[in-house]
């Protein structure tokens, strides 16, 4: 399989690119940085021995690897981002590397006192022994999700290079902004062409996961009435008032520090406000559709209480949904699912099938007519200064892509029969 230090490098080319995405930009990508690293992608695709390669005007870069084998197989796709959170700076990554893991505390920047510690991290004492790559502890590492374009590239230029292994065609699609939800927005599924796809773009190596939260997100607008503090008697209204009430209504449990699973909530992540007016911002999570609606409706019932006791419009909401569980696109070809199990199997990986509870551009996908589900990256912490990657992980992850398209190409109709 590909050699760690192969890994490391490609990797490390990858993270010190700044590809911070930027969700108050209209354009796609939305921020101009983004292309430097998409055309560095598109030449290295080229390099490697890749066909077909296109990067069109929004950044969004495929490739193919044909069949070489005689027979009928399906096409299949791997799909990563290559844009990272605007929730913390990208830029001037410095990645450290920790050799041998002795399960102590790693100090990420002595300077700055900025520690990565098992206390904390527990998830850590997976890997003594391994090769974590790091932060320096001032920005995140970008491993999500460019440990899942180092693990793509890294398979395709195996196969490439071990004709012996068969398969069929293989689809590689690279996207910009996944990070501000806008990753499958342009992604044209036809010229794709797969049958399916997997994102590599999961956590803790052996995440398998094919059901997300339905999401939405929401705007509530309180308006209130200003006049001079000292002459406001039975004229002021203050908007912050009505917004602290309409917060305190919904219910305090149902967030996301006391959820877990399957459980859905209502998450406040913005406030801004006067007396004249304030603007509360939700992100709305469910698994369950049904249960989803009843969020959506509970938003909009509060709005309309407060209303009624002020006898006049104070409130108004604005919903917005942004994707729904894919598990309904997923269920009916279950093969794809079954597939990604044996690969890890027999990696030695004891697959982690759960539910995301998040988003991920294979929920979009999915919806669009390319079932999707998500595979490990390999990643832990991001967005943060604590992320780091296991290069084992992601040597892993490049065995089951392997895995994959051998089985697929090889067992692809056991799978079928067992799902009918």
């Amino acid at each position: 399989m590909i050699e760690k230090q192969h890994i490391i490098d490609r990797f490390k080319r990858y993270v010190t690119v700044d590809t911070e995405s930027d969700p108050n930009s209209d354009t796609t990508p939305s921020t101009k940085k983004q292309w430097d690293l998409a055309n560095k992608l598109a030449e290295e695709l080229k390099q490697i021995g890749m066909e077909d390669v296109t990067i069109d005007e929004n950044a969004y870069i495929m490739a193919t690897l044909p069949s070489n084998v005689s027979h009928p197989v399906p096409v299949i796709g791997f799909i990563s981002h290559f844009d990272t959170s605007p929730d913390f700076t990208g830029a001037n990554v410095k990645p450290q590397i920790v050799e041998n893991y002795n399960g102590q505390d790693i100090v990420l920047n002595k300077e700055k006192n900025i520690v990565l510690s098992p206390d904390y991290f527990e998830d850590l004492l997976l890997y003594k022994g391994q090769t974590l790559i790091t932060t320096d502890g001032t920005t995140l590492l970008g491993a999500d999700d460019k440990a899942g374009i180092t693990e793509i590239v890294s398979a395709m230029e195996y196969l490439i290079n071990h004709p012996e292994i068969k398969h069929g065609k293989i689809r590689v699609g690279f996207t910009p902004d996944e990070e501000i939800g806008r990753g499958a927005h342009k992604f044209d599924v036809k010229k794709f062409g797969a049958d399916w796809a997997y994102t590599m773009d999961g956590s803790q190596v052996g995440e398998l996961e094919y059901e997300n939260f339905n999401a939405a997100g929401a705007v509530v607008t309180v308006k209130g009435k200003i006049v001079h503090p000292g002459y406001a008697k039975g004229k002021m209204v203050n908007s912050m008032y009505i917004a602290t009430d309409y917060i305190n209504s919904l219910p305090r449990l149902e967030t996301p520090e006391h959820t877990e699973g399957r459980e859905g909530f209502f998450h406040l992540h913005g406030i801004n406000g006067t007396v004249d007016e304030t603007k509360i911002q939700y992100i709305i999570r469910d698994h369950d559709r049904k249960h989803f609606e009843a969020r959506k409706d509970m938003i909009k019932k509060l709005a309309d209480e407060l209303n009624e006791q002020f006898e006049m419009e104070v409130v108004t909401v604005e919903i917005k949904d942004q994707y729904f569980n894919m598990r309904e696109k997923i269920e009916p070809v279950m093969h794809i699912v079954k597939i990604a199990k044996k690969a890890m199997e027999q990696a030695g990986i004891e697959p982690l099938i759960k539910p995301i509870r998040g988003g991920t551009d294979g929920s979009q996908l999915s919806f669009m007519g390319l079932p999707c589900p998500n595979i490990f990256a390999g990643g832990h912490n991001f967005h943060g200064r604590y992320e780091y990657v296991p290069v084992e992980s992601m040597q892993k992850a490049v065995e089951v892509i392997v895995n994959i398209v051998q089985i697929t190409s090889e067992d692809i109709s056991r799978f079928k029969k067992e799902e009918e």
